[in-house]
């Protein structure tokens, strides 16, 4: 029976530390597992290098790019939006973020922005009803956009630009 008690405290206590090291990760900017380890610690949960990058490992906690450009620990949810899910992507992130590139092949065009970001730059080239584009696609950090067959590169790559003034060909 003490065996038995003593698994369910060690399981129960695994559970609450893996609730924590996710409030932590979802409340604050933390960039390295020593960083964590002292928030742990904190928080009445002092634990080893080893243990916080297995509860790292089985949360499927990873870094992702925040708003200033570092490299912090996300949640998956909050990699694959990269923290501007909440808050609509500017131009000024987005300068912050590094300058994106297009390139044109017949009647694709194709942007490669930051990690994350594909989809709110996307989100903005549609709503901007710009001429000769069809419509969007997006990835990651990829945009797929497709343009009407007589479309004008020029005109297109002025009309992307007026959305997102660091796009370069």
């Amino acid at each position: 029976m003490r065996r038995f008690l003593i698994f369910i405290h060690r399981f129960m206590q695994k559970d609450t530390r893996l609730e924590v090291v996710k409030m932590i990760i979802s409340s604050q900017e933390i960039a390295t597992q020593e960083e964590l380890l002292s928030e742990l610690a904190k928080a009445g949960f002092p634990s080893a290098q080893g243990t916080v990058s297995r509860d790292l490992r089985q949360l499927r906690i990873g870094k992702g790019i925040n708003e200033a450009g570092h490299l912090v620990y996300m949640l998956p949810e909050q990699r694959r939006f990269q923290r501007v899910s909440d808050t609509h992507m500017t131009v000024q992130k987005m300068n912050r973020l590094g300058a994106l590139s297009l390139k044109f092949s017949q009647n694709i065009a194709v942007i490669h922005t930051p990690p994350g970001h594909a989809s709110h730059v996307a989100y903005d080239i549609d709503n901007a009803h710009i001429p000769g584009i069809l419509g969007t696609i997006a990835g990651d950090d990829t945009i797929l956009i497709v343009l009407a067959e007589d479309a004008q590169r020029l005109a297109v790559l002025d009309g992307i630009s007026a959305v997102v003034p660091t796009t370069q060909e």
